[in-house]
This record gives structure tokens, sequence and C-alpha cells, in this order.
């Protein structure tokens, strides 16, 4: 059995996550630090206290006798290529994203609701797809804020959050019929599935291939 050690931003990913991989034999160690989602609208605040906090604490969590790393947040996941080495590997939640979209060149939109990961999350994804092919094979990114939303999630109103999200996704999806629809973050996910289901169109999230992604990445197996 795989053990794998998740960082979380919220709680409440942690049951996404533990959905995501129950068909597989993994054991999940969740650690949770919302500090730096609370900091976020200091007047100080950075990429530099985001890099040093999540440095220290991958390095901790490296020690405490895993086999893997999971970044479930996209505000940490951004920072991950800045990182100290580390004995284990790490995954971010958005990588099998990334791996899709270097797959299929097209135009996609990536909505989010934390304005803090959007700036980091974007320039993270295009140094990742700007090497890939030439110049009219890159897929085409483009982002939009839903906002307002996720205070939600930080007050706890996950329901009220989730159903606002829902809504906002399923007009989304409907009124940018040209693009493939991205909901970033984790947190979108169960929203991002069903607008999906009401509008007939796939919206892509960092759970669409998680599973198959880390049986790749880090050797993780279905349960028998």
């Amino acid at each position: 059995m795989t053990t794998i050690a998740c960082f979380h931003a919220h709680h409440s990913n942690i049951r996404l996550i533990e959905q995501a991989l129950a068909s597989y034999s993994v054991e999940l160690v969740h650690y949770v630090d919302p500090g730096l989602d609370r900091l976020k609208h200091d007047e100080n605040f950075n990429s530099t206290i985001v890099r040093e906090k999540v440095n220290q604490t991958l390095q901790w969590m490296s020690r405490c006798h895993a086999d893997a790393i999971l970044v479930t947040c996209t505000l940490f996941a951004a920072v991950l290529e800045q990182m100290q080495p580390l004995p284990i590997p790490v995954t971010g939640i958005d990588d099998s994203l990334l791996a899709m979209m270097r797959r299929q060149s097209k135009q996609y939109l990536l909505a989010f609701t934390n304005p803090a990961t959007v700036e980091p999350t974007m320039a993270r994804y295009r140094e990742h797809l700007d090497p890939h092919g030439a110049e009219k094979d890159k897929p085409e990114l483009e982002s939009v804020l839903l906002p307002g939303l996720f205070d939600m999630v930080m007050r706890g109103d996950q329901d009220g959050y989730l159903a606002a999200l829902e809504d906002a996704l399923h007009r989304l999806v409907l009124e940018r019929k040209d693009t493939c629809l991205v909901a970033a973050q984790l947190s979108m996910a169960p929203a991002a599935e069903q607008a999906s289901l009401r509008a007939g169109v796939t919206i892509y999230t960092p759970l669409s291939s998680l599973g198959p992604s880390l049986e790749r990445d880090i050797g993780i197996t279905p349960r028998v």
C-alpha cells in the first residue's frame, strides 16, 4: 500500500481526495494549513511568503513516513518548481490537467474562485506549456475569476458555495462554447460535475484524471 501525504489549504478538500482515490490501495495522511489563504489580502503578501511556508511544510511532511506528497491547493502547487529537493515525489493537484493540455492543444478557459491563485497558477501553466510544440500547436489559455464565491468557503458555507458555483459554471459553459472550460481549483470539482451534467458539456477539473495520473507518476494500484 502506498502512503500519500496530502497538503491542503482547507479541510473540505480532504473528502474530495478520499472519494477520488477510494478505489486505490492507498493510505492518505492529511495536513491542513489555512494560514496562507487567510493572509492573502495582507498588503505585504507575496510569492516569497508562499514559497517559504510551502517549502517548510513539505520538508516536514517528507520526513513523516510517506511515499509521496500530493499538494491539493493550486496556490501551493504554483510554487512547487521553486522548492528545495525532497527525498520523495511531489505531485501538484493540477499536474494531470497540465498533462492533458499538452496532449490536447485546444483553447482552454480556466475558471477560478480564489483571487490569490489566478496569477501564480496561470504563470505555472504557461511556463509548462510554452516549451511544448510549435507556436500554432500550443494550447490557448484564458482565465476568468468568479468573484464573491471563495469567501463562502472560508466562512464555512460549503453548500452555498457549491450551489452558487454550479450556477456560475453552468452559465459560463453555455456562454463560452468556443472553449474547453476548466474548473481550476479542487474545491470547484463537485459543482463542476453537476454543471457539466446539466449542460451536457464536459467541464474539466483537477480530479478528471487524478487517479490514472498518480498510477503513472508514483505507482499507486487499484484495490483488489
